[in-house]
Formats: C-alpha cells, structure tokens, sequence
C-alpha cells in the first residue's frame, strides 16, 4: 500500500476522537478568554487612565524585551500562513469539512486572540514603530514559510507538537520578565497565551501518541526526518522593510536568547520532553530502519549540547525599524 494512503487510514482513523480532541483541549468561545479582557476597555470611563497607566509602565521595559515581544506579536500574527498549511495536510479536507478541518478552523480560531491582544498592547504602549511591525507582518503573510514537512501529517504534527511547546516557553518567560518589571497586565496576557500554547502542545503531542500505537515505524521515521534537518522557526522568514525574506531572524533570535527568552537549550529540553512524552526508548515493533532512526533521535539530545557549548550569542544590539532605541531603556 502507498505511503500516503497508509498515512491517510491513520488520520481517518483518529479523526472518529476530533470532538473528543476538541472538547478535551480547546475552551469554547463563551468560556474562553478574550483580549478586551486583558486590555484598557474604550467603553468604560476609565479608559484614558488606564492607558496612561499602560503608557507609563511600558517605559520601564528595555530594548532587547521590545524586540522580543515585537518578534513573538509578529509570528502570532502570521496565523494565515500557518492555517493554509495544515489544511493542505493528508487528511484535511476543508472540501468535505471533514473533522480534522473542525480541528484546524478552531484551533486558528483560539490562536488568532493571540495576536490580537499583542497588537493591540503595542499600540496602546506607544514604544514601537507600529507602521513597520505592519509592514514586516505583510511580508511575513506574503513570503509564506517552508518548514519542510510538505502534506505529511506525521512530520507537520511532529513539527506542531515542537512549536507550541516552544512558544509556550517563549510567552511564560516573556511574563515573567514583564512581571520583574512590575508590569502586571502585559505578565498576566502573556501568561494567558502561554496556557493556550500549552494546551495546544498536549493536543498535538496527543495525536502523535495515537500514531505511535498505530504506525509506530512510519511515525519513528518522521520524527527523524524532522529533527534530523531541525525544526524551522515559523518566523524564519522574518524581515523588515527593503530586507529580502529572514534578514531580521537572527537578530530577533540573538534578542531573544540575550534575554534568556528561547535559546540553543530551550531547543535540547523540548526535544527531551517530546522523547519522554512519546516513551521514544519502549516503543515496540519497529521495522530495522526504525530502530536506527531511534537511536539517531535519542543519541541527538547529547550531540546537541557538545554542539551548543561552542555557541556563541552576539551581544552586540541590532537596530530595528520596529523599535527606536531612544524611545526605550
């Protein structure tokens, strides 16, 4: 049997537990929060207030946290491109509005609040060149992204399972910082978004597991393939006005790891995480390709970090377009 049609069984199969998925990992619309929750409301009296209070505890954030934050609102923003992706994925089919594509639409849809609530702290905070961080996230829609996974639901579920748990740490240190600084409300939405990325992480690592009992060596090749070429940041493209497509991303990253927000070992302790959540060492029943393709997965961990002991992070600053240096720390 081809590839693709075995691949396409097992998403048919799982696909009978998407409201089960849905009901277990994604908040309904009436429950959930929003970001006029975590924001000055333009109804109410105090709305003026509020936002000079925003206003004057964004001046208390430094360069590298604005660089960051303005990188994190931009790949949140992106979620066009990312929604296109995976409805071109083996076994969604918006045609048919199948489950899976339910899955995909709602997961947009709790997503999209992200970069809503981002965007809208930026602007309040007068810190940063909003017409730029328009001009950028344009791009970023407009170049698309490549992450090398092409229809294959294993490798893009793979890629997913990576990502969320990547932004979650991402957005949980964000907060964190936002918090030491004593800006309360910019802590709590980033907080906020990192519990939606958490869960999202559970959902998708979920779907691997379940491809594991069913497709263990096909599912143990596509985790290689995927960690064996690295998975790409969704805002690898990153660029700023007159740049050609990723010109800013590692910049962004180079902020980003200055900062202790993702770095070299965030990227080792995911990859762990993952080989313990998906119990890598006991899987049973792999085909002899399989078994090495193990062994290449479990061994990568320790290869990375003699790797990462040679990394060295720039700590020189770049000026971005986003970001005007004399408006900040």
């Amino acid at each position: 049997m081809a590839l693709h049609n075995v691949r396409l069984e097992v998403m048919q199969l799982l696909e009978k537990k998407i409201d089960g998925f849905v009901d277990r990992f994604l908040v309904p619309v009436e429950k959930t929060w929003q970001p006029t929750d975590l924001l000055p409301n333009s109804q109410e009296d105090g709305f003026f207030e509020e936002v000079t209070e925003l206003r004057e505890l964004a001046k208390e954030l430094p360069y590298d946290f604005w660089v960051v934050l303005v990188g994190d609102t931009i790949t949140e923003e992106a979620l066009p491109t990312y929604e296109s992706w995976l409805m071109d994925v083996e076994g969604i089919d918006q045609q048919e509005a199948n489950g899976w594509s339910k899955w995909t639409r709602f997961w947009t849809a709790e997503e999209n609040r992200h970069g809503d609530a981002l965007n809208k702290f930026l602007y309040l905070s007068g810190r940063v060149n909003m017409k730029e961080i328009e001009r950028t996230t344009q791009h970023l829609i407009n170049d698309g992204f490549d992450i090398g996974t092409q229809r294959d639901p294993y490798k893009n579920f793979v890629y997913t399972s990576f990502q969320e748990l990547a932004t979650n740490i991402s957005h949980g240190r964000v907060a964190k910082l936002a918090k030491e600084y004593s800006n309360k409300s910019l802590a709590k939405m980033c907080q906020m978004i990192a519990g939606d990325e958490m869960r999202h992480y559970t959902a998708y690592s979920e779907f691997i597991k379940n491809i594991f009992e069913v497709d263990a060596s096909e599912m143990m090749l596509a985790f290689r393939d995927m960690m064996k070429h690295k998975i790409i940041m969704p805002a690898h493209f990153l660029r700023e006005t007159g740049e050609s497509a990723g010109h800013a991303f590692d910049e962004f990253s180079n902020a980003a790891q200055r900062l202790g927000v993702y770095t070299a070992d965030d990227y080792i302790s995911i990859l762990r995480r993952l080989l313990k959540r998906w119990d890598i060492s006991n899987i049973n029943g792999l085909t002899g390709e399989a078994e090495r393709a193990r062994d290449y997965v479990m061994n990568l961990p320790a290869r990375l970090e003699r790797l990462g002991q040679r990394m060295v992070v720039p700590q020189e600053q770049h000026i971005f377009k986003w970001v005007n240096p004399a408006m900040v720390k």
